[in-house]
């Protein structure tokens, strides 16, 4: 890992348009990415954590550019890109890839394997078909799986073995960037570590960079060098691995981090948890001031008058809260 950004993100804002009232007006926008400011520094694995609604599939989706910026900046090796168009993204797409969260449903089941991994090379229009053949036999081997496999479909395989492919196709183009978008979620917890093992392995021999999305706040901490924490289309923590689990800022981080089960009933029944009441509120009608304030057991009407900034209160360390103390 190096300190040298790969990607930049300033102030990316991403709305769906929802509805209006009669006549179309006063058009409704649901606020799925609301000017987040991030960077992923080449080399590292950024984990993004967060509830299901909270915006961390759109921020990546935006970031490749697969959903388009309503505004801000994205910054991808210092070229700005969130304005170019979908020739001038060609370029851009072979160094960006994604690993989908259901293997399931990101494989065309009416294509082989060797169709499926191949495609992105046949679409960057890299080799001929003997030599892709060639890449894919490579590619099954570097994820675990063996050439035999290009002839059969994807419906033949387990769902790890389905991922081992969706990863196969990530990488097939030596990507720089890979986002991972809660890539173990849907697997039998005997097959998540070896996928996140796998992965690893992968971004020590190709050198990849990682933005790794999950709801598993136990696996993103042994996989991620850094974690932000994602809150309705905000990030309000940003800290490294170690720091962010010892001594988290937020009250939002911390209600998080108690929801992580403990195997011993003693030590459990010791714990302090800080709870969260009620429901995440609707990106379509922010709540004013910060927007956990209605969950936070620590707020105050300042909180629902004034928004707190993502401020940094020890060095790399980054929190969105008015009483968050250095």
């Amino acid at each position: 890992m190096t300190d040298k950004p790969l990607v930049e993100i300033r102030n990316l804002k991403k709305q769906f348009h929802v509805g209006s009232s009669f006549f179309g007006r006063n058009p409704k926008y649901l606020k799925a990415v609301d000017g987040v400011d991030l960077t992923i520094n080449r080399g590292e694995t950024l984990g993004l954590v967060g509830e299901s609604g909270c915006g961390k599939s759109t921020l990546a989706r935006t970031l490749i550019r697969l959903y388009e910026p309503t505004s801000g900046e994205i910054s991808f090796d210092g070229q700005e890109i969130s304005q170019l168009d979908q020739k001038q993204l060609m370029p851009f797409r072979k160094r960006m890839q994604m690993i989908f969260q259901d293997p399931y449903a990101s494989l065309n089941g009416r294509m082989t394997v060797r169709d499926l991994i191949a495609e992105p090379l046949e679409i960057a229009q890299l080799g001929d078909d003997n030599s892709r053949t060639e890449r894919v036999h490579e590619l099954l081997e570097i994820v675990g799986l063996n050439k035999d496999h290009a002839s059969r479909f994807a419906h033949e395989f387990s769902g790890g073995q389905r991922q081992r492919i969706g990863i196969a196709r990530a990488i097939a183009l030596n990507p720089e960037l890979v986002i991972c978008d809660e890539p173990i979620s849907a697997l039998d917890v005997s097959i998540q570590a070896q996928v996140v093992n796998m992965l690893e392995d992968l971004q020590k021999k190709f050198g990849l960079t990682y933005l790794f999305i999950t709801h598993d706040l136990s696996m993103v901490r042994h996989i991620s060098d850094r974690i932000g924490v994602m809150y309705l289309g905000k990030i309000v923590e940003l800290a490294d691995n170690d720091e962010l689990y010892e001594n988290p800022k937020h009250p939002y981080t911390r209600a998080l981090l108690a929801s992580i089960p403990i195997a011993d009933p003693v030590e459990a029944r010791k714990r302090v948890i800080e709870e969260m009441q009620g429901e995440i509120p609707s990106p379509i009608d922010m709540p004013s001031g910060c927007r956990f304030r209605s969950r936070c057991p620590l707020a105050t009407p300042k909180c629902a008058e004034e928004e707190p900034e993502l401020n940094e209160l020890t060095s790399g360390h980054f929190a969105a809260c008015h009483y968050a103390e250095p």
